[in-house]
């Protein structure tokens, strides 16, 4: 079997097993990307319909990204061994049966664990989407354009999400759920006439499994119960302690291990350690945006979930507009170039968006917030390319899983500190700190993008 599988990957693939293979990873990242953004505008409606404070709507975000976040690692490692286009059809099977169970939750609980299923399903697809890519397109600037294309899909969910978001929640919440299954279904349909992948014989990291789990879990827990809690709250406190020592015994398993979840040749490289600074600096400010603003214009400016969803339309839109053309940006002025603007835009943008006066009339938020739009199609394609041109490419499976764990990450802690900071008795402040916080660290990943190397 395993000569049949590497046979198969010096075999150029025919043009409708290519048109199958990028369409198949970009309904995944589509609908990763959607559940990522939908739910934003849809919160409000949660909690008037199942209950729950702050805390709960931290939690219906974070379930989703913390379990993405936690197991993207060994998802890496698993499209490596049991092969990219395996794992994306049980990821993506898994997914769809999640979204029904958040669609029919009772009640927050439900609601809650069936997220972390979804994140966890979530988690097992988007490595394999990136290595399905590495693994066809060979010829790198016929990479840039599939990654491209992949990501145009990503900007396409991610700018529809707020407005279809806010429609939907007029007829049910559930429905921003649901949606996902006839896309679902699709995504199967094309995956099977996806030729298959090759495997290789990869060991788990249990240790190291474990110990990110619980590194992230125990961290992004105390920081979303420091908010009602208090920091000094006896289980925060003990969270705290979890998530940090978890979190010195998985960089010990890491050096130590005989089969760590990181490969030393990704640890030890500079590429690999930026692009995930840049990953995890890209997602506090464009995850972390939407759900503060979403929470504030709908709690404390009155706005509906559509009318809120159409003030991120201009955010959005100019993502989906500038995407499909990004390749040839990047193969004009350079990918690190686009990176380093991307990351300086993106904090001018948030800084905007921060400063703006408590009464700004809404046009004033959505044209700051265009910066931020704009910024990620200069950012996150060419920091993925230049990943992938500097990485073997049998560890294609792992770096995506490294690169997108730090991505998860910075969205996860991003709803942790700004839900706290929003539950102030003044909320406005809350929205000065919490993105003024994103523009510093959007800063400091602009400046450590000059360390990528030329392309």
């Amino acid at each position: 079997m395993e000569t049949t599988h590497l046979t198969a990957t010096r075999t150029n693939p025919v043009p409708g097993q290519t048109r199958a293979t990028l369409g198949a990873a970009a309904l995944g990242n589509f609908v990763i990307t959607l559940d990522a953004v939908v739910v934003n505008v849809a919160l409000p409606g949660i909690r008037n319909d199942v209950g729950g404070g702050m805390t709960g709507l931290q939690w219906v975000v974070d379930g989703y990204t913390l379990m993405f976040a936690g197991l993207l690692l060994t998802a890496g490692a698993v499209s490596d061994r049991l092969g990219a286009r395996r794992s994306f059809g049980f990821g993506l099977g898994l997914f769809v049966i999640a979204s029904l169970a958040c669609g029919l939750a009772p009640n927050l609980g439900a609601l809650v664990a069936a997220r972390f299923i979804q994140g966890a399903a979530a988690a097992i697809m988007m490595p394999t989407t990136m290595a399905l890519i590495g693994q066809t397109f060979r010829d790198p600037k016929q990479r840039a354009r599939a990654i491209g294309a992949w990501a145009a899909a990503g900007a396409i969910a991610a700018s529809s999400g707020p407005v279809v978001g806010g429609l939907l929640n007029l007829l049910s919440w559930r429905l921003i759920f649901l949606v996902n299954l006839p896309v679902g279904v699709i995504g199967l349909l094309l995956l099977a006439r996806v030729r298959r992948s090759p495997q290789r014989d990869v060991p788990f990291d249990w240790a190291g499994q474990t110990t990110a789990v619980l590194a992230m879990g125990g961290i992004t827990y105390a920081t979303i119960e420091a908010g009602p809690s208090g920091l000094a709250a006896p289980h925060v406190l003990l969270a705290f302690a979890v998530g940090f020592l978890s979190l010195a015994a998985f960089v010990i398993t890491q050096r130590r291990g005989r089969h760590p979840m990181v490969p030393r040749v990704l640890a030890t490289s500079r590429t690999m350690a930026v692009s995930a600074g840049i990953g995890f600096a890209f997602m506090v400010g464009f995850y972390g945006l939407p759900f503060v603003m979403s929470l504030y214009l709908q709690q404390h400016r009155g706005f509906s979930s559509l009318a809120t969803g159409i003030a991120f339309l201009p955010m959005m839109a100019i993502g989906a507009f500038v995407t499909p053309i990004i390749a040839k940006i990047i193969g004009r002025f350079g990918a690190r170039r686009l990176a380093t603007t991307g990351l300086l835009i993106m904090a001018a943008g948030l800084a905007a968006v921060a400063l703006a006066p408590e009464q700004a009339p809404v046009w004033v938020l959505s044209a700051a917030m265009v910066l931020v739009g704009l910024s990620a199609p200069l950012i996150m394609p060419p920091t993925t390319a230049i990943l992938l041109d500097h990485v073997p490419g049998q560890l294609s499976g792992t770096a995506s899983g490294v690169f997108n764990t730090s991505r998860q990450t910075g969205g996860a802690l991003a709803v942790a500190v700004f839900g706290a900071l929003l539950a102030r008795p003044e909320p406005h402040q809350g929205v000065l700190v919490s993105l003024s916080l994103a523009a510093v660290v959007a800063l400091a990943a602009a400046a450590a993008s000059r360390l990528l190397p030329r392309t």
